[in-house]
């Protein structure tokens, strides 16, 4: 026969059972309402698209970002991607939408959804381009940086390149043509800017660039005329009957420009 337990061992036996029950509920408890809080990769996936449709571009940064966090493979996850870089575009942080998008690039170089991230790629760029654009009028233009708009001609460049047969890629080529004409539009500007302090040669090498680089560009028959200007100055007559030439027999109904206006076509869709 075994030997009695005494009451105040028994007690005890009991209370460190009840201990280790209400551990294991409040364990269960607290795991449920912290997946409640979580959720799954869909339900984040759901949550964090729904506030992208909405609008609601900071909110649906941090789910994308907590679903990446929580489950960082699977299909969820390259979705999220590619949703969390548009977003970013969306709420006016272009580096990080570039740095998302070259991330999904680098990681899934081959889906069948990666031309989705050159084109964000290029769009978070050209965003950023359309600043400069619209203060080339207003600023002393020798002093923008047109780098975001020849990094989004690249970028798309390298979309239709790449993926000529993509959705996207009609979309880019129209930004591409526009990204030549204002970067050329750029080039006559500081053209100008150099003929007001006197820096002649300067101007012509301007001139020079937009003929070689930004060719059938609207912009060509306004270096031309600066060119036959400049050689004036310069007191090159020969070279200025060379240019305008060129000009007269390639663009015999030019007009010197008023100043012109810049259009916002490009501005964020």
């Amino acid at each position: 026969m075994s030997p009695a337990i005494p009451a105040a061992t028994m007690g005890r036996l009991t209370l460190l059972i009840l201990l280790a029950i209400l551990l294991v509920l409040g364990g269960c408890a607290t795991g449920k309402k912290h997946d409640e809080e979580t959720g799954s990769a869909a339900d984040l996936y759901a949550k964090g698209k729904e506030a992208l449709d909405d609008g609601y571009f900071e909110t649906a940064i941090e789910q994308f970002e907590l679903l990446e966090a929580r489950y960082p493979f699977g299909e969820y996850a390259q979705q999220a991607q590619l949703d969390l870089a548009y977003a970013y575009y969306k709420f006016d942080n272009p580096e990080s939408a570039i740095a998302v998008a070259d991330r999904y690039i680098k990681t899934y170089p081959r889906h069948p959804n990666v031309d989705y991230a050159y084109y964000i790629r290029g769009l978070a760029n050209f965003n950023q381009a359309s600043d400069f654009f619209s203060r080339l009028l207003k600023e002393d233009v020798a002093k923008r940086d047109p780098r975001a708009a020849q990094e989004s001609f690249r970028h798309f460049a390298e979309l239709v390149e790449r993926f000529p047969d993509s959705q996207y890629a009609a979309d880019a080529r129209q930004r591409m043509i526009f990204l030549k004409n204002y970067l050329a539009r750029h080039e006559i500007h500081v053209a100008h800017y150099y003929l007001r302090r006197g820096a002649y040669v300067a101007v012509i090498k301007r001139c020079q660039n937009v003929l070689e680089t930004y060719p059938r560009t609207t912009s060509i028959p306004d270096a031309l005329a600066l060119m036959v200007d400049t050689y004036k100055l310069l007191g090159l007559e020969q070279l200025a009957a060379e240019a305008d030439s060129v000009l007269k027999l390639n663009y015999p109904d030019y007009q010197r420009p008023r100043r012109r206006h810049f259009f916002n076509w490009w501005q964020k869709q």
